[in-house]
């Protein structure tokens, strides 16, 4: 039965999630996990922590029946110190802890704990997060327990790669497309264009004609500006430079938080709201745009997923704990583990994820939806 519920976890994943958005893909895929879980082996209170090798952080990416305590603990792949996850994260060791009084490597977890079992995610013997498994029973936990949730796990660790290179594929695959098209193009589109500059240069004194054959090399331009721009990928906003603003009554006097450590995106984005008279501030880091928050009141806050010193779900977890009620909206480029923060911050209120590269209309309507949500609860 374990087998086959692994095997339905990558079937799942690999068929029919191939038809949702990547945080519809993450949110099945949760409650896949959760329901076997429980159902199959009867285990109700565990976390899956994946491993960030760039911090060498566990990040809790799933988990069910703990309580936030335990769930924000930060925990490290080192052998000492970090808890039974990091020791088991270093050594690549499964761990019966039968008795969590007796043993001091055990951290908190729920609430009257007892026991607890804990076996490395592998993949292509690689160890990539830990299954972290606690009961209120002292000694529950047996030697079919942690082979039947070793082999649960390595299907675990498959499914989530198979959602990340699925991710990945996407952007590649849509960078591949706007580089090819953009090659085969180019010359046709310039043919185009010094073809009609020749014939404005045929026809002067036919001012009509010499419109209309403007406004064909001015389509051209347009045409090539935006094959540029989406062969740029995830550092541009397309259509950013056709915005024109406009009163919007929910938008103007609105004050947002951008913080994105690409100038690009956060001047671009900035620039964007302001023609909407929205008061923008900017940061390019996660302290600074967790400073921002603590020193000034904001109506929604946009954080890039990745950057140098924090990740998209360190801001979202500081906006909940300094105004609970304040929207946030991640943007990710499919950089470095995306889903990781998506799945966290979805479980916890997230407002709404963008893809780069997004078009402004996309932007200006979960700015809006966001700010709807203040106006209502307000």
């Amino acid at each position: 039965a374990i087998d086959k519920a692994g095997r339905e976890l990558v079937r799942l994943e690999a068929d029919a999630m191939s038809k949702l958005n990547v945080a519809e893909r993450l949110k099945l895929l949760e409650e896949k996990i959760v329901s076997y879980t429980k159902e199959l082996m009867h285990f109700d209170h565990f976390a899956i922590r994946l491993l960030d090798r760039r911090t060498n952080k566990l990040e809790v990416v799933i988990s069910a029946g703990l309580p936030p305590e335990a769930v924000n603990i930060e925990l490290f792949a080192e052998p000492e110190g970090n808890g039974i996850s990091g020791y088991v994260a270093a050594t690549g060791r499964s761990y019966i802890c039968p008795d969590i009084e007796r043993d001091p490597r055990y951290v908190f977890g729920v609430e009257g704990a007892k026991s607890s079992l804990t076996v490395p995610l592998r993949l292509h013997d690689k160890v990539i997060g830990v299954f972290n498994i606690e009961s209120r029973q002292r000694a529950a936990f047996t030697e079919d327990d942690r082979q039947f949730a070793e082999i649960f796990g390595r299907y675990v660790a498959i499914a989530l790669n198979i959602l990340d290179l699925m991710v990945v594929e996407r952007v590649g695959t849509a960078h591949k497309i706007a580089d090819d098209v953009n090659a085969e193009v180019a010359g046709p589109l310039n043919d185009i264009a010094l073809d009609a500059t020749s014939l404005m240069d045929e026809y002067i004194g036919h001012e009509d004609l010499r419109t209309r054959l403007q406004a064909i090399v001015n389509n051209v331009q347009a045409i090539q500006k935006a094959l540029r721009q989406a062969a740029e990928g995830p550092n541009t906003i397309l259509g950013a430079g056709e915005v024109k603003g406009e009163q919007d009554p929910l938008l103007s006097g609105a004050c947002v938080l951008v913080a994105d450590d690409e100038p690009n995106i956060r001047n671009t984005i900035s620039d964007i709201l302001r023609k909407y008279h929205v008061s923008v501030t900017t940061v390019s880091t996660g302290a600074e745009a967790i400073d921002s928050m603590s020193q000034q009141s904001f109506d929604l806050v946009i954080s890039d997923i990745k950057m140098p010193d924090k990740t998209g779900y360190d801001v979202f977890a500081a906006a909940r704990r300094i105004s609970p009620s304040l929207p946030v909206i991640l943007m990710t480029g499919f950089g470095y583990d995306p889903n990781h923060c998506i799945v966290r911050a979805s479980q916890e209120g997230l407002q709404a994820v963008l893809f780069k590269p997004f078009k402004v209309d996309q932007l200006l309507s979960e700015v809006r939806k966001a700010l709807q949500t203040v106006a209502a609860k307000n």
